[in-house]
């Protein structure tokens, strides 16, 4: 009986025991000790790219954001798609909800509370992206860089326009030099990268240049001609997907069938295309008077046509300017 006695104190003993120790997570669920009131990220309808996100003291942080504000009819009332807050903070704000970028700075304010009750405010500055490609641009020349050789005099920069005996009759490159491009945007990217559609439009001629070189010019297939598309229909006929890649700085064209091709748009200017380095004192530039979509080509070295029109633009063609006006 004493025996009995004894494990029965002894449990009782525990319970109360156990009764009295403190649950370890109380405190952690209590979060007297959580001050964090962080933005780990920020995402609004129309924002181009990521937010840049500042903590400059215990009370202040910064964000900088960019819209794009072609497709925001209302700045105030920009609406935040998301956010991320640290652990167990609130915010002013929530997803769904919009801010008034309508002011002079292009500022809003939120404020980030954190579990135990300490707050901080950011500062919300919006700049203005606008994508430069929308609108209609006009084809104005179709210049090419190519030959091989260029250190030895091999190279040259030519219109295709001016050359009209090296391609076939119907639909000469000058078919091509009243077409229009119209850009709309259709979508951003999280990365900051804009998509959308290109049309290239026929023009009043109804006709798109067919890159066939003659064959009377051929020197290797005398009589042959030569389709040479694949290096001078670098912008699709009719409707194509582009995307403009702001990091690595290129416009992309997806045809229908889905070939990419990939440009630069070029800014007006004088360029340096080539320099020897032989001592021949051998330079190569171009003149841009408004813009040009630029194409990098692959073509393949021929010294024994070093100097024809055959090797600039069947063999070794380097680089494809396609001049353009924004109307």
């Amino acid at each position: 009986m004493k025996k009995i006695i004894l494990v029965v104190s002894l449990i009782v003993v525990a319970i109360f025991q156990q009764s009295c120790v403190k649950d370890p997570l109380a405190d952690i669920e209590e979060g007297k000790w959580n001050n964090e009131r962080s933005v780990l990220s920020i995402k609004f309808k129309n924002q181009v790219g990521t937010a840049e996100i500042q903590r400059i003291d215990e009370e202040k942080g910064v964000i900088y954001i960019k819209l794009n504000v072609d497709a925001i009819p209302d700045l105030s009332k920009v609406e935040l798609e998301k956010i991320l807050l640290s652990y167990r903070a609130t915010c002013s704000i929530q997803p769904g909800s919009t801010l008034d970028f309508n002011n002079a700075e292009r500022k809003a304010t939120i404020t980030v509370t954190s579990q135990n009750g300490k707050t901080r405010e950011y500062t919300i500055y919006a700049t203005e992206f606008s994508e430069t490609l929308i609108g209609t641009w006009t084809i104005d020349d179709l210049v090419l860089y190519g030959g091989t050789g260029p250190e030895w005099w091999g190279g040259g920069v030519l219109s295709l326009l001016d050359k009209p005996w090296c391609w076939k009759v119907d639909n000469l490159p000058q078919a091509e030099c009243d077409n229009t491009l119209t850009f709309t945007m259709t979508e951003i990217s999280d990365e900051g990268n804009t998509s959308g559609i290109c049309v290239n439009d026929p023009g009043p001629d109804g006709k798109y240049a067919d890159f066939i070189f003659n064959g009377s010019q051929n020197p290797e297939n005398p009589g042959v001609d030569i389709d040479v598309n694949h290096f001078y229909r670098q912008i699709p006929k009719g409707e194509s997907h582009w995307v403009r890649n702001y990091s690595a700085g290129t416009i992309s064209f997806t045809d229908k069938d889905g070939k990419t091709t990939i440009s630069v748009l070029e800014n007006p200017g004088t360029y340096l295309l080539f320099k020897d380095n032989i001592g021949n004192n051998i330079e190569h530039w171009i003149t841009i008077p408004h813009n040009a979509f630029s194409f990098q080509l692959s073509g393949t070295d021929d010294w024994t046509r070093i100097y024809s029109d055959y090797d600039k633009f069947v063999k070794k063609p380097r680089k494809f300017f396609i001049m353009v006006t924004k109307q």
